[in-house]
């Protein structure tokens, strides 16, 4: 695009704004300089700073540099870091001055030999203006094949272990190739996303697709919902990426109407449930323009979509229970729900969702016994327990480590948390199993009301009775101003039930 509009804007991020030429340039001179610096194709680049217009620039670089990405999440602590650095064999850690502290301390024992910060030079590090200007600008282009290694994606699994899903040059262009096929995801020239979480990790993964059909990304700083409104009025923004967290925020705020949100083509969802009053709700407040992907970085790209067209048929009452899903598989993916031996369950029936497709990485990075745990024949072992109905819609009913297990009957947490969403002074519930003599584990819910709201547990309690078995209602509830989030801005239920089975003699797994 840097050829065929090169005037036109690519990246919106504070008050920095970048032509197609600009970010060629950037990138092309920041290239340049790792290679200067003794860096060749396969070396690896972390980085680990605050969303910023320079983060895409590095990305951009790297790519066209034949490097491998190691993009760490910027709230982890000092031994996570460590550990992430040394994992992944890090030679340059790009980092901001927030975060410039930390960054030095965590690289001390690790391969990083150059730290640079993106906010100029310190006393210890050079700055990351002085590191472009310091080299000759000539076009960086080195030659990469399918399986050369891109990213390493970290992402955290049920035992909390971060772990390096290993995403090729290859998944890269099936990411990009998907979002750029499908009429929900695709930006046209002219049209402004707004990615609004850690560009690092989901928020991050329609950049180049963006880039690829000539639109032009607004990253924000930092998620605020006041600012995402005005953002999206005074850029006239066509798609946005939110968390449903994020959606909530915005939501609970009373003057969103107020906002010309009437721009908006497209605003995709994922990363985490959303019940399906919140669903009703944004589309109230959006207009018709609500889209689901459900993926994750084994899969590098969106493997199930609900599209627009599936929300208005759930909300105009022709099938509304697909606000309940996650759609069906998405164009090269294949998708199947399966037993423990790894074979189709019927449809209605229960079972692990496995995934498989071009999109599926190998492995995780330097960890054959994580790997063989959850690949199997090609096919991705999400962890998700979910049904499939006969038309390939698959609904997601809990994480395998969230199912509840009270008097030897399954309970889904997510099940539970979709009634107690539908309560109008409910705004997030997240629901875990706590100790109970008789039964092993209880249902326990930890409500956040909405503002100005004062709930009742046994009200909440009665209300659920009315839309679930006896054994599946909570038998308490507690109330907290905010819900945990973990570091992929999901609802934390693993610090949540901590709290509770701290002084059990045994835990439940």
């Amino acid at each position: 695009m840097a050829t065929f509009q090169p005037d036109a804007e690519a990246l919106i991020c504070g008050e920095i704004r970048l032509s197609y030429r600009a970010l060629d340039e950037r990138s092309d001179l920041l290239a340049a300089a790792l290679q200067d610096a003794g860096l060749r194709k396969g070396d690896c680049v972390a980085t680990l700073a605050w969303n910023t217009s320079d983060l895409v620039v590095t990305e951009v670089a790297l790519y066209k540099a034949g490097l491998v990405r190691a993009p760490i999440n910027a709230r982890l602590e000092v031994l996570e870091i460590r550990h992430l650095l040394s994992e992944s064999g890090a030679k340059v850690l790009l980092t901001d001055s927030e975060h410039l502290e930390m960054a030095s301390a965590a690289s001390k024992g690790t391969g990083v030999g150059l730290t640079i910060c993106y906010d100029g030079p310190s006393d210890t590090v050079p700055g990351f203006e002085e590191l472009l200007s310091s080299t000759t600008p000539i076009p960086v282009d080195v030659e990469c094949c399918e399986d050369d290694l891109a990213v390493l994606h970290f992402t955290s699994g049920s035992t909390g272990k971060l772990k390096a899903a290993m995403q090729s040059y290859g998944n890269r262009m099936v990411l990009m190739r998907k979002n750029t096929m499908h009429p929900d995801t695709r930006i046209e020239p002219g049209g402004k996303q707004i990615l609004a979480g850690p560009i690092t990790h989901a928020s991050g993964m329609p950049l180049m697709s963006i880039f690829f059909t000539g639109g032009c990304a607004i990253v924000m700083r930092n998620w605020d919902p006041v600012d995402f409104l005005t953002l999206v009025e005074r850029e006239r923004a066509t798609h946005a990426f939110l968390v449903p967290t994020m959606i909530n925020t915005v939501l609970a705020r009373p003057d969103a109407a107020d906002y010309d949100l009437s721009s908006l083509r497209r605003v995709i969802y994922g990363a985490a449930p959303m019940s399906a009053q919140r669903i009703q709700e944004a589309w109230n407040l959006f207009g018709p323009v609500l889209a689901q992907g459900f993926g994750a970085g084994e899969t590098t790209s969106g493997v199930m979509f609900l599209s627009t067209e599936d929300h208005r048929r759930a909300i105009e009452g022709e099938d509304p229970e697909l606000l309940l899903s996650c759609g069906r598989p998405f164009t090269e993916t294949e998708v199947q729900v399966i037993d423990d031996e790894g074979k189709p369950v019927a449809p209605g029936e229960i079972g692990e969702v496995a995934v498989r497709g071009p999109d599926v990485v190998a492995g995780y990075y330097r960890d054959p016994e994580l790997t063989a745990a959850s690949f199997a024949d090609g096919w991705f072992l999400t962890g998700d327990l979910a049904r499939c109905r006969e038309d390939g819609y698959v609904f997601i009913v809990d994480r395998k480590k969230d199912m509840i297990i009270s008097g030897g009957f399954n309970i889904y947490s997510v099940e539970v948390e979709s009634v107690l969403h539908q309560h109008p002074g409910v705004l997030e519930a997240a629901v875990v199993g706590v100790p109970d003599e008789e039964w092993g584990e209880a249902v326990k819910a930890v409500v956040v009301p909405r503002d100005g709201v004062v709930l009742d547990e046994q009200e909440l309690i009665a209300f659920c009775s009315k839309r679930l078995s006896r054994m599946k209602k909570p038998r308490s509830v507690d109330f907290a101003p905010v819900l945990p989030i973990n570091q992929n801005g999901k609802t934390d239920r693993k610090t949540i039930r901590e709290r509770y089975w701290a002084s059990a003699a045994r835990h439940v797994n």
